[in-house]
């Protein structure tokens, strides 16, 4: 099974889920003083949720450290860009103003960025046994 074969179905179940359980604990564990703030880090959480996910499906048994970090410059760009309109959204007056987003503070960026990080985690995870299970097979 692979991600782009007979498992695809599963995979894209199990990492919904844990993209949706990761933006609902954003929610949860929000300040209820700021009430504006948990919307832009529950958004956040699900942006950068994609792109973490998107970064460790580029192979689906090799992990992501095991690859040469510029094999696919697009697709690097394509997150570096995503990661920068996403920061723009909260760090640019403007924006705030249109999108009725307002900046994290440092602490709240980081739980974002630590909770977003459980989908790439979590891939990587089942890519490591996915190979152990190949190499018990062999």
């Amino acid at each position: 099974e692979s991600f782009f074969g007979r498992g695809l179905w599963q995979h894209v179940i199990w990492v919904g889920l844990l993209m949706g359980s990761a933006t609902l604990a954003t929610v949860i564990l929000r300040d209820h003083s700021r009430p504006i703030h948990w919307q832009s880090m529950a958004f956040t959480v699900l942006a950068l949720s994609q792109m973490g996910h998107v970064l460790a499906v580029r192979s689906d048994r090799e992990s992501f450290f095991g690859r040469r970090l510029w094999s696919n410059p697009l697709l690097l760009g394509a997150v570096g860009l995503t990661l920068a309109l996403q920061l723009g959204t909260l760090y640019l007056p403007v924006a705030n103003a249109v999108l009725r987003t307002e900046p994290l503070t440092a602490t709240e960026l980081a739980a974002t960025l630590a909770l977003s990080s459980v989908v790439f985690v979590a891939v990587e995870i089942e890519k490591l046994i996915k190979r152990r299970a190949q190499r018990s097979r062999a």
